[in-house]
């Protein structure tokens, strides 16, 4: 999964400036909520700089239950890249895990995350 195509996968993305608007802190908080798993984030063109996926982010905030899962699945040994790609592929959930988290429907999403850690 590491090498799933993100840009085609994720329809929008945010560099850390706009991240950081959206969130409404630096962007050197959105760098340190990247390195402490309550954001991925990942460079979805060559050559380009690294983005955060704007479905990450809903009205001002980290969608719930995102740091979480994060966290989960850096456990079960995902990267950021590996992470994105698998919360943004419709798997066995009813949509795409993203969907499921947006909806507030997360708590099947992270049993399908801890699953795969055992």
């Amino acid at each position: 999964m590491a090498e799933a195509d993100l840009a085609a996968l994720v329809p929008d993305w945010l560099d850390w400036s706009q991240a950081a608007d959206e969130l409404g802190v630096t962007p050197a908080k959105v760098r340190t909520m990247v390195r402490d798993h309550q954001l991925a984030q990942a460079v979805p063109v060559a050559g380009g700089g690294p983005r955060v996926p704007a479905d990450f982010l809903q009205d001002g905030l980290v969608v719930k239950g995102l740091p979480g899962l994060l966290t989960l699945l850096h456990d079960a040994g995902f990267d950021d890249r590996e992470s994105i790609a698998w919360i943004f592929t419709d798997a066995d959930l009813p949509g795409r895990p993203i969907d499921a988290l947006r909806e507030n429907r997360g708590s099947e999403v992270k049993r399908r995350a801890q699953a795969m850690a055992l």
